[in-house]
């Protein structure tokens, strides 16, 4: 199986062997988030996330930067119009629901997500590297943690992700002062994993991915979905789910090739069952 092309030129999918790279494909506005974007990039993580055969996604931007955010302009055709109004006020009112979007499925998904920052990230853009499991930045990339500048907020799940991720006197100082950082203090405050030469920023992501993909799938998404829960348990409780899901990992035919490899002193083929 393989993750099957976009339906728009503005989402690039590619499937190289066991890794799916998405490319966000809107350089000439820096990748700003499209509302056709949006619905393509939830489908093909969704996708990614349900072949057996893909057991990473690497996502990415083209051009010089990663994701301007959203495209305001794009979705000021929807909102509010000049005067206050709220145009299509004849619309019925309807109640958010944030279940298909790219925010909440790249954050429930047990396929790992790394993210190779090309370039700048801001708003919703730099949003989704938070939302990564592992961030890969070039030399060149930038975090604009800018919204207060704009009157809105980190909507998208910023102002949970970033404290968790670097504190919360550091968060604190980015978003209210409406800073913009640059690889090396990203790298410094633990905010991304690593920073390589512009060149070497995809081809990076692409190592790492491989190396996750060569260990057993089962293991790994099941190790990214504890994680994931650990932030809303206790330690008791963790641990005995823990336990629940480690006696059908002892059942798994990748559990006993893992003990042949091993004994046999050769790199394991995992097959994810």
């Amino acid at each position: 199986m393989a993750v099957s092309p976009s339906s728009t030129d503005e989402l690039l999918v590619e499937q190289r062997d066991r890794v799916v790279v998405l490319t966000l494909n809107r350089p000439e506005r820096l990748n700003a988030i499209s509302r056709e974007m949006l619905g393509e990039l939830s489908a093909k993580l969704v996708e990614a996330n349900k072949d057996p055969d893909t057991r990473c996604v690497v996502l990415t931007g083209s051009g010089r930067g990663f994701c301007a955010g959203l495209d305001l302009i794009d979705v000021n055709e929807g909102g509010i119009g000049s005067r206050g109004e709220t145009k299509g006020a004849n619309r019925p009112r309807q109640l958010f629901d944030l279940r298909d979007a790219p925010i909440n499925v790249m954050w429930n998904i047990d396929t790992p997500v790394i993210c190779a920052v090309n370039g700048a990230a801001a708003g919703y853009g730099m949003d989704i590297t938070l939302l990564a499991d592992i961030r890969v930045a070039s030399e060149n990339a930038k975090m604009a943690a800018v919204t207060a500048k704009r009157n809105v907020v980190p909507e998208s799940g910023g102002t949970w992700l970033l404290p968790r991720l670097i504190g919360w006197a550091k968060a604190a100082e980015l978003y209210y002062r409406g800073r913009t950082i640059d690889a090396q203090e990203a790298l410094d405050i633990g905010l991304v994993n690593t920073v390589v030469p512009s060149e070497e920023c995809l081809p990076t992501a692409l190592a790492w991915a491989e190396e996750i993909a060569d260990n057993a799938p089962m293991a790994v998404q099941t190790t990214k979905r504890m994680m994931r829960m650990g932030l809303e348990e206790s330690y008791d409780t963790a641990v005995d789910h823990l336990m629940v899901h480690l006696s059908g990992l002892f059942a798994s035919e990748d559990f006993e090739e893992g003990v042949k490899a091993f004994l046999e002193k050769r790199k394991p083929n995992f097959t994810g069952r």
